[in-house]
């Protein structure tokens, strides 16, 4: 049997004793088929003058290929834009990430299973609220009558309208994703914290250890593969800070902090049908996320030797 006819032999085999497992995975093989690697063909808008009524193939390619990319690249909001979107996706990534870890390792350390359960509902509860939602009630609180200026009037401290001033915009921006993300982020740490062999605390409490260093020593190394897992993941989103929230909460005044690249193309993109500028600034952004992601991802394998791959 020549080696190709094995091969096939060998797979036929695998087939019959995997048959389900085959069957279900190409219901996830169609999905991400159709609806994620499909639509990359719309890449070509980017190097095109994309226009509704001549369509994909009628459009004329852009003179030269690079024409939107050098719009952005050369225009005067450039500099602002890239600044405010690294700014505000790295306090989100040094404030936001260690957030659900301590919380999933404080939680561990509750004994009261029915206290636990009403600290988890809590801070689960906001992630489910929509994202309109929530962007009003932090605009109806920080408001200059609002619920934290009339906690902060009582201690003498001056009325403000806080989304009106651009000093504090990022502020808010990162400590209400932590707080609407805080729990439900948590969950995946306190599954991976329930692995842990019970055996390992046992043998650190015999040898005199608290409860300190039960975390330091034992529940945080056998979790750092999943922390350093997230960690890559979120890297590879770091310049994708949602459009929606940036929308809903920024206004003129706070243009100068708090407009960043994906609010930018929702605005000159979007809103005047410019759509190959658009893809083209999207296109920017996946390239630097991809770049940081497989970045990541090798110096982790190589300091940690973990990795997503």
């Amino acid at each position: 049997m020549t080696r190709k006819a094995s091969f096939f032999s060998a797979l036929a085999k695998d087939f019959k004793v995997n048959k389900t497992l085959v069957f279900m995975s190409l219901i996830l093989v169609f999905y991400y088929g159709l609806f994620h690697y499909g639509p990359m063909y719309g890449i070509l808008v980017a190097f095109k003058d994309f226009r509704i009524a001549r369509g994909f193939s009628g459009s004329a390619w852009a003179e030269p290929l690079t024409k939107h990319f050098r719009i952005f690249f050369e225009s005067y909001y450039f500099k602002r834009l890239l600044v405010n979107t690294l700014s505000i996706s790295f306090k989100s990534l040094i404030f936001g990430f260690p957030a659900p870890i301590i919380l999933a390792l404080l939680l561990n350390e509750v004994g009261s299973p029915s206290y636990k359960k009403i600290i988890q509902t809590v801070t689960y509860m906001p992630h489910f609220i929509s994202m309109m939602v929530m962007c009003g009630i932090l605009i109806q609180f920080f408001s200059a009558q609002g619920l934290i200026n009339d906690i902060l009037s009582i201690f003498g401290v001056q009325r403000l309208n806080y989304f009106l001033d651009s000093r504090y915009y990022q502020g808010l921006y990162v400590g209400s994703g932590i707080w609407q993300n805080l729990g439900w982020n948590s969950i995946i740490f306190l599954a991976a914290i329930s692995r842990v062999n019970p055996e390992l605390y046992e043998a650190c409490r015999i040898d005199g250890g608290n409860r300190w260093t039960l975390a330091v020593h034992v529940t945080i190394p056998r979790i750092l593969p999943t922390i350093i897992t997230m960690f890559i993941l979120q890297m590879g989103q770091l310049m994708s800070i949602g459009a929606q929230k940036t929308i809903l909460l920024y206004n003129p005044t706070t243009y100068e902090t708090a407009d960043i690249i994906a609010s930018y193309v929702y605005r000159t993109g979007i809103q005047q049908s410019n759509y190959s500028f658009a893809t083209a600034v999207g296109l920017f952004n996946n390239v630097i996320n991809c770049i940081l992601l497989f970045g990541t991802n090798a110096a982790s394998k190589k300091l940690a030797d973990t990795g997503l791959w």
